[in-house]
């Protein structure tokens, strides 16, 4: 079993309080962590404050060695960090090895990145005058992850505010906080100075309200639900600190009428499937010129037929689990609204009995329609709605009928079409033929301002 603390000012840290992890594949408890308290969320502020000046008069050459030397233990670790991910997690092995590449990338690019913070000299409305502008770091950030990504959403919020000389607090997600833990012992082996990272474990509603309240956090960094997002807005405001979301998607995947459906079916499956459709950037509404939708239908099917669900331990598991019950409780509600508003399940559909963890299987859904919930929620699970259109301006609207704005796909053989699409989807990411859009050297976020009824109370959104 896994016995972690948390990692407060370069000390391990012990709670009477703990907070059990379960493996999602298996429903094992893998360990305990944790279940820190108020005292532990200063305590990390109070760590982080008092390095703040110290790491920021590094200079850009030294952050950068510590990010680089860091990033090298994360690759001659990749083999334990994958199975601890796998474990807590539940995506395949295989799917964990490539975050950790995907989220060591950001390591490596901010390492480089940390020697290039460059001021300006500008000119002045006076011959006697020069404007000098020096970038500084901003101070504290309060980081908070989520469960999806456990690697990958902790390197690309540590590494570009170390690079800029920040010091950080993080709250990772309880039902995955091992793999943060590991990444800690890391940091701490490559010397990175006491106070620069501080990992909290527990309620984040707790260790969220003490941060937000501390004047000396400057900034907020969130990925995770559009409502709980808004709170933490809404909390921000007090102590005016910036901050940065990332929040809920509903990616539409558009295959037009001139696309190469071999190359369609496969970035269809990479865009959906990857971590068993748990991702914010994965593709949600599958529309398909009607000249190809019975082909293209038919293909996904097939292939999505010969998707193994299973234990990510196990060799030859192509999904794994979902994160908990009440995630295949969503995805089950989505798959029969769908059925009894006239959809047809072509594969898969229901619970996935392989074992004693969160199953579903990998399914098609055939004649979604927009007022299906499949089309209007994010599923975030192993569900393919296809839809048939007719013209691209008829796609384009559909696609764009959404609060939603993170993330997009087409595919199509036609550069002018392309083009066309690429300027009218009202998303901040858009692929072209490619199911996988998201680099470090690239931005990452949303377009739109999101507006949602509060469907619940503000105690419950920590656990959406």
């Amino acid at each position: 079993m896994f016995l972690h603390k948390n990692y407060i000012n370069g000390e391990w840290i012990e709670t009477e309080e703990k907070v059990e992890v379960v493996n999602p594949a298996t429903l094992e408890v893998l360990g305990t962590v944790p279940d820190a308290s108020e005292k532990e969320a200063k305590s990390a502020v109070d760590a982080a404050h008092q390095a703040l000046a110290g790491w920021a008069g590094l200079s850009a050459y030294e952050r950068s060695e510590y990010l680089a030397n860091w990033s090298r233990l994360i690759d001659e670790e990749q083999e334990e960090l994958a199975k601890i991910m796998t474990l807590e997690q539940g995506k395949p092995k295989k799917d964990a090895i490539g975050e950790l590449v995907y989220g060591n990338a950001y390591m490596k690019w901010y390492a480089e990145e940390a020697k290039r913070v460059y001021g300006e000299i500008i000119p002045a409305s006076t011959k006697d005058k020069r404007i000098f502008v020096k970038h500084e770091p901003v101070g504290v950030v309060a980081a908070i992850t989520p469960w999806n990504f456990p690697a990958a959403m902790i390197t690309r919020k540590f590494a570009p505010a170390l690079a800029a000389g920040c010091t950080v607090v993080l709250k990772p997600s309880e039902e995955t906080p091992f793999t943060a833990l590991k990444l800690a012992e890391l940091a701490e082996k490559v010397g990175i100075p006491k106070g620069v990272i501080n990992i909290v474990t527990g309620d984040a509603k707790t260790i969220a309200g003490v941060w937000q309240k501390d004047a000396r956090v400057r900034k907020i960094t969130f990925t995770g639900s559009t409502p709980v997002g808004k709170i933490l807005m809404k909390d921000a405001a007090e102590t005016m600190k910036k901050i940065s979301l990332e929040l809920g998607g509903q990616a539409p995947l558009i295959v037009s009428q001139h696309a190469d459906l071999a190359k369609a079916v496969d970035g269809a499956l990479q865009a959906k499937f990857r971590n068993g459709g748990q991702a914010c950037v994965a593709a949600n509404r599958f529309l398909v010129h009607e000249d190809l939708f019975d082909e293209f239908v038919e293909r996904i099917t097939a292939r999505t037929a010969e998707l193994v669900c299973g234990n990510g331990l196990e060799e030859g598991v192509h999904v794994g689990p979902l994160i908990n019950a009440d995630a295949v409780e969503k995805v089950e509600k989505h798959v029969n609204d769908a059925v009894e508003k006239g959809a047809e399940v072509t594969t898969g559909g229901k619970r996935a009995h392989v074992g004693a963890g969160h199953f579903f299987e990998p399914t098609v859904i055939k004649g979604a329609t927009d007022d299906m919930l499949c089309f209007q929620e994010e599923t975030f699970g192993p569900v393919i709605p296809v839809s048939t259109f007719k013209t691209l301006d008829e796609a384009i609207q559909r696609a764009n009928n959404t609060p939603y704005g993170l993330a997009a796909y087409v595919f199509t053989e036609k550069m002018n079409e392309a083009i066309y699409l690429m300027d009218r989807l009202q998303f901040g990411i858009v692929g072209i033929n490619d199911g996988s859009t998201s680099a470090a050297q690239a931005p990452f976020g949303d377009i739109k301002r999101v507006v949602l009824a509060e469907r619940v109370e503000k105690k419950e959104l920590w656990n959406i």
